[in-house]
């Protein structure tokens, strides 16, 4: 029985919390707080809302028109809030995380955190959203600056091998102090020398000339506009041409489907009349039924993939054409997707020199720029067949099949 008793009041506690957090949820939703009003702000206890407390708002958007002058610090803010009367409950001085918070509060502009996400809120702000930016900028502006620390990986890890050893290259971050008090900041990408049977004798790169040669080796495998609008042309020219050979050998397959369903109808027939006997009735009928299924099966597919490869070859190139764009950019970390995108695991460091084979459409786009001074530019783009899937050759086979 007190099993039983400690079960039922489990059960309650249960079911009581999961409603207390349901309707604060639906609190949330409405854009009421559900906690306490932060300073500024009362709860309304007939309301059960939140509403600006007059007095203490007024001082609340003076300590932010204070600091967005960008000439105070955290701790002459939490001054200013004691000289106004605005006191920790022990009745000392805020501490400056204390007045940190308040000024990167949404809450004073109209918005409000709850469970690490951020709500439009019903409640009448106290400041405007310009002003609460303006006090961001300065926050950032005045915080300390973040140095990486020395094992905090780079940009480019992951995407180079030692071309001697074969191990991967790593990065390494090194601030050089000089007698006159200047600091400099460096990052050098070097082998991690991980092969113990081999010295590896590669030196340290810096990242500024490892980014020059990965940016040229970009712009190598960039799609010329030109060439991108010819392609595209020819791909719309071959959607239409799949489209017609799909088209053609659908109603060839149904065709043959309307002779075998007919041929089923005179096996059934010739059974019926006992014309055949029972063993070669099932033989032939499980035959045809086969070839029905067959065909019904590769019309249903070539209907849903005739233009499958249709939507990736035009993204792919959209991606080529915006190559030559990422290689112009200063964004490492797009550099790094496009090298990787392009070489796969082929980019290797060797004597501080970067070289790597492509895979895929873009070697032949890499062969295609170093002929296009020995070739006309039909040859270049496309060979005589084109680069539509060979969907006439599907058709021949499946056409030889039923024949």
């Amino acid at each position: 029985m007190l099993n039983i008793a400690f079960g039922q009041s489990k059960y309650y506690i249960d079911s009581l919390s999961e409603n207390v957090r349901r309707g604060l949820r639906q609190k949330v939703r409405r854009g009421e707080y559900p906690g306490p009003a932060p300073i500024g702000y009362i709860n309304d206890p007939r309301t059960k809302t939140v509403i600006v407390d007059r007095k203490k708002a007024k001082i609340i958007k003076q300590t932010f028109e204070l600091y967005a002058q960008n000439n105070s610090c955290l701790e002459d803010i939490a001054n200013f809030l004691a000289q106004k009367g605005i006191l920790r409950r022990s009745g000392k001085i805020w501490h400056k995380d204390r007045a940190k918070y308040l000024l990167t509060n949404p809450f004073y502009y109209g918005h409000f955190r709850y469970a690490k996400e951020v709500y439009e809120g019903k409640h009448e702000p106290i400041i405007a959203k310009k002003l609460f930016d303006r006090v961001q900028e300065v926050l950032k502006q005045r915080g300390r600056p973040r140095h990486k620390t020395e094992i905090e990986p780079q940009v480019f890890c992951g995407l180079l091998k030692c071309g001697s050893c074969g191990m991967m290259i790593t990065g390494e971050y090194r601030v050089k102090k000089q007698k006159n008090g200047n600091t400099h900041d460096y990052i050098y990408y070097h082998c991690t020398k991980k092969n113990k049977s081999i010295k590896c004798p590669e030196l340290c790169i810096r990242q500024e000339e490892l980014d020059k040669q990965i940016s040229s080796l970009l712009q190598k495998f960039s799609l010329r506009p030109d060439w991108a609008e010819k392609l595209l042309e020819m791909l719309k020219i071959d959607k239409i041409k799949s489209a017609q050979s799909v088209s053609a050998f659908v109603q060839e397959a149904g065709a043959r489907i309307k002779v075998i369903t007919e041929k089923l109808q005179r096996l059934l027939d010739g059974y019926l009349e006992q014309d055949i006997d029972r063993e070669i009735y099932r033989t032939e009928r499980s035959k045809l039924l086969s070839e029905k299924k067959s065909l019904e099966e590769q019309n249903i597919k070539l209907e849903q993939k005739q233009n499958d490869w249709l939507e990736p070859m035009a993204k792919w190139l959209n991606y080529a054409q915006n190559i030559g764009k990422i290689a112009r950019d200063s964004d490492l970390l797009e550099k790094k997707v496009a090298a990787k995108e392009i070489f796969g695991s082929n980019l290797c460091l060797a004597s501080r020199a970067l070289r790597g084979e492509p895979q895929n459409q873009w070697a032949t786009l890499g062969v295609a720029h170093e002929m296009v001074s020995e070739k006309p530019k039909s040859m270049v783009l496309v060979d005589c067949g084109g680069f539509e899937p060979p969907t006439p050759s599907m058709s021949m086979k499946y056409s030889n099949q039923l024949s």
